[in-house]
């Protein structure tokens, strides 16, 4: 096992880290831009090193910084939690190449994976279902528009370095083609420094299905079932949820299957997630892979009983799984929150700030992953997110029950949050039905704006 592990990131998920950390033995180093002098990941760890002012570019961006406090602190590992530098090839190989380990998959696999175009080709030769699309990078507007019409309309065109929304656009005739085609490319090249496109078939009314995998240096791989992230704005997810409403035992042992088939056939290691589209009849299509730890790990926690940060380290430290396939199935069920200081009644623009009070939930079946304070500043330069609320219990109706005290019981003044918002989400008759797809957002956003407006 490692005796000092970097944390080359910051928030609730360096604490999170952290703490696996502790419980495994293994010492710990915060870094931290000159905001984040106060944080709790910056309190807690074991040593902490200041990496730069306030900007992420100079700061937890900044690799040479970053390589250069692990050296300085003698951490053996660096853990990228997710997000920054968690999926940059670049990185891993810096971090190999001195000698420390980088708790994730090799840089070969992140470049194979991260490329979108390349990993939908790489999942098409291992046999798992794709969406009909372009073979590869588009090399032009004609290109696009025959593709478009082999495989039909609507399609979309998705910016082969994309990720978050940007640099997509969904096309449904010819005639908006060429416009969507140049605003799509502009918009990648200015987010990514990496105009190429290429275009699929657009499925009408998905579900976002992810799978999640464990897999170690010695052939072993896992999955451990699947996450439902279908309530999402601008395709960045709100609520999760494990297991989805709508995906049978059946339909989770074929999904799981082909996941792990798929991972096994780039020489994946580590934690990781296939993420998948599921239509209305149960056809689904891998839509791409998460080389790193998700955002929302802990509803699969919380049902598998698998500490996924831990296994992470220990696969990284060499260590082989602890279990089989057949020790993994799910226990009740969990749901997540993504607590943002945003205001959901201002089409969620951010809203940093100090926190003037806070009372977290507390009770049976009731986790909460926050590095806030009493009294803490919400710095305006990074994520938004500061807390994530995950339930658990027997089944899903009594999550939803618990859900509903827990916001209830979450108290956060002096910035405006998305609790409100999450509020009336869970109370819909479609929520609690599991009847929705990932444009539900945009279908009850009016109503719910006006309904935290009048109770604010």
């Amino acid at each position: 096992m490692f005796s000092k592990i970097l944390i080359a990131n910051r928030g609730e998920i360096a604490l999170r880290i952290i703490r696996a950390c502790k419980e495994l033995g293994v010492k710990t180093v915060a870094v931290y831009s000159t905001p984040d002098e106060t944080a709790s990941h910056t309190i807690f760890a074991d040593e902490s090193v200041c990496i730069g002012p306030q900007e992420g570019s100079k700061s937890y961006l900044n690799k040479a910084s970053l390589i250069a406090a692990a050296e300085i602190t003698h951490a053996d590992a660096i853990h990228p939690g997710y997000g920054f530098l968690a999926e940059n090839a670049e990185f891993a190989e810096m971090v190999a190449s001195c000698g420390l380990t980088f708790i994730g998959p090799t840089a070969e696999v992140i470049t194979q994976m991260g490329d979108k175009a390349v990993a939908k080709e790489s999942m098409k030769k291992a046999g798992v279902p794709v969406v009909p699309g372009s073979d590869g990078v588009l090399k032009s507007e004609e290109e696009a528009l025959a593709v478009a019409k082999t495989i039909g309309f609507p399609v979309i065109l998705k910016a082969v370095a994309g990720g978050g929304g940007k640099g997509m656009r969904i096309v449904r005739d010819e005639a908006s083609l060429s416009n969507a085609y140049m605003m799509a490319s502009a918009e990648a090249e200015a987010g990514f420094g990496n105009a190429a496109l290429y275009i699929e078939k657009y499925i009408e009314g998905p579900r976002h299905i992810e799978i999640q995998l464990l897999a170690d240096h010695h052939g072993n791989i896992v999955h451990l079932g699947e996450r439902e992230c279908s309530i999402q704005r601008r395709h960045q997810k709100l609520i999760e949820e494990a297991p989805s409403p709508v995906v049978s035992e059946a339909l989770r042992k074929e999904m799981g299957k082909i996941a792990v088939k798929g991972a096994q056939s780039v020489g994946y290691t580590s934690a990781g997630t296939i993420e998948f589209l599921l239509d209305k009849h149960g056809n689904y299509y891998f839509m791409e892979m998460n080389t790193r730890i998700q955002v929302e790990h802990p509803v699969t926690e919380m049902v598998y009983g698998v500490d996924l940060i831990k296994e992470q380290i220990r696969i990284a430290a060499g260590k082989s799984l602890r279990f089989k396939q057949k020790d993994l199935y799910p226990r009740g069920h969990a749901i997540e929150c993504r607590i943002n200081a945003e205001d959901p009644a201002a089409n969620f623009m951010p809203r940093p700030g100090e926190i003037t009070n806070l009372h977290l939930p507390g009770g049976p079946g009731i986790r909460v992953d926050t590095h806030i304070y009493n009294a803490y500043k919400v710095p305006p330069f990074y994520d938004s997110l500061i807390a994530k609320l995950i339930v658990s219990a027997r089944n899903r109706e009594d999550a939803i029950a618990r859900l509903n005290r827990a916001l209830d019981e979450f108290v956060v003044e002096g910035i405006a949050t998305t609790i409100p918002f999450h509020k009336f989400v869970i109370n819909t008759p479609e929520f609690k039905t599991g009847d929705f797809d990932t444009h539900f957002i945009e279908k009850i956003y009016q109503k719910a704006k006006a309904e935290i407006s009048s109770e604010a």
